[in-house]
């Protein structure tokens, strides 16, 4: 599962599968006792899709399963559950702020399985822009027109792989850079070369009207941390190994579609271009929204730095 420059992919496969993985977390989030945020559409496409490591997270009884060969797992699941329900957490409520602010222009980068365009309350004439792979696209918007789900805003599928002119393809979907916009890029970043991080940035910053709005999750410090980086692939690859025989299916690798690569400060570089810009790690995420990490679990989750911004008005 290797990348490549010009690689696509399903719903199932290499990065696609990745959306099904933060979907079954966001299920299992859901339906959880005290869930921190609810996406009634989640289980929807995890259902869809079939079983794949994502099933583990989604199923109870699986992964009772997994974590009698592995006990490791269910800490690891946990874990992952609560990264996807806080990361989710603060991307909602970044796009409600910017809406309440008056944005009415919503960009989500590499939307992969993210609902927020059907489940969000988007004041009247809000138009969200969803791109991502053509059959990323086909596999959500086929599985929730089945379902009966309706957009609770104005939406607009641009099916670009985004290493290719998406802003030409945005402009000519109807996007007005002269007006206010709020952007998304979550869970993306890590599948970018270091000199595509920078690019997309570049390209959003000189779409960004004065009063638009931006929010990532970046590798942070020591993301290329090579014992780190050794110790998390074998890990993953234990974890994998029980998923793999209590769900009967390959489990990929999904370390080896990163880019551990050293990269641009994303907050210094928004500031340096008048962007109003704070950041927050994943522990401090998690004591934002009353979650504590398991003792010793911190490492077992990629450096991640949750960044948000606000170009001021003129």
């Amino acid at each position: 599962m290797q990348r490549t420059d010009d690689d696509s992919w399903e719903i199932t496969q290499s990065v696609g599968s990745t959306a099904l993985g933060v979907a079954a977390a966001r299920a299992a989030e859901t339906e959880s006792e005290n869930p921190l945020i609810t996406d009634p559409f989640a289980r929807v496409f995890v259902d869809a899709a079939g079983k794949g490591m994502w099933t583990l997270y989604a199923d109870p009884e699986l992964l009772a399963q997994a974590r009698e060969i592995e006990p490791e797992i269910g800490t690891r699941a946990q874990l992952m559950i609560d990264f996807m329900a806080t990361r989710t957490a603060f991307f909602d409520e970044f796009f409600l702020a910017a809406a309440d602010s008056g944005v009415r222009q919503i960009v989500i980068l590499a939307s992969g399985l993210d609902a927020r365009a059907w489940r969000l309350p988007w004041p009247d004439g809000t138009v969200v822009y969803e791109l991502d792979q053509p059959k990323v696209l086909e596999f959500k918007n086929a599985t929730l027109e089945q379902h009966g789900a309706r957009p609770t805003s104005q939406l607009v599928n641009i099916a670009v792989d985004l290493r290719q002119d998406w802003p030409k393809a945005l402009q000519e979907a109807g996007f007005d850079p002269s007006q206010p916009s709020a952007w998304s890029a979550e869970g993306l970043v890590r599948y970018l070369p270091a000199q595509a991080q920078d690019l997309l940035f570049e390209r959003i910053h000189a779409l960004s009207a004065p009063g638009s709005w931006l929010a990532s999750n970046v590798p942070d410090k020591g993301a290329v941390d090579h014992d780190l980086l050794l110790r998390q692939r074998e890990e993953m690859q234990r974890i994998r190994a029980a998923a793999s025989r209590v769900v009967d299916a390959e489990i990929p690798a999904v370390e080896d579609l990163w880019y551990p690569e050293e990269r641009t400060a994303l907050t210094d570089w928004l500031r340096e271009r008048g962007w109003e810009a704070t950041a927050a790690d994943f522990p401090e995420l998690m004591a934002r929204y009353h979650r504590e990490l398991p003792d010793g679990s911190q490492d077992s989750m990629p450096p991640t730095l949750f960044v948000s911004a606000r170009k001021p008005e003129a």
